[in-house]
């Protein structure tokens, strides 16, 4: 377990972000969507396992199968988050895109109104626990 951990976090986040870095700074279009198709792949592959951990982490060599799969994204000769991305990813978020941005928008609006009234009722209570403290 300590092991996937730590291969995780090497060649699943430092790895990529270091060569993300360099897409960057040698402004290497291929590079950047390579890069990019990992990181949306990677993102998708940590949700999923926050609940697959849940229900198979007993599952004999669970997460041995994690690290390979990390490899498999990363490696060049399998371009896996690519195959993933353009297979799978793609298709599903264009078809999908107007009803998630849509979900978005709802999500946002309605977090900022929620923000204003627990802001307003916050401010009701500070007010009258000054008032009741002042008078006391």
């Amino acid at each position: 377990l300590c092991g996937f951990f730590f291969s995780r976090l090497i060649f699943g986040t430092l790895y990529p972000a270091y060569y993300s870095y360099k897409a960057v700074k040698s402004k290497d279009i291929k590079e950047y969507v390579k890069w990019m198709m990992y990181w949306i792949i990677f993102a998708l592959f940590t949700t999923a396992e926050t609940f697959t951990d849940i229900f198979l982490c007993w599952f004999p060599f669970y997460y041995e199968l994690k690290i390979a799969f990390v490899a498999w994204l990363l490696s060049p000769y399998t371009k896996g988050s690519s195959l993933l991305y353009r297979k799978f990813v793609h298709p599903t978020l264009s078809s999908k895109e107007k009803e998630i941005d849509d979900c978005l928008i709802q999500a946002k609006d309605r977090s900022y109104d929620a923000l204003v009234h627990f802001g307003k009722r916050g401010l009701n209570v500070a007010a009258t626990a000054a008032v009741m403290a002042a008078s006391k």
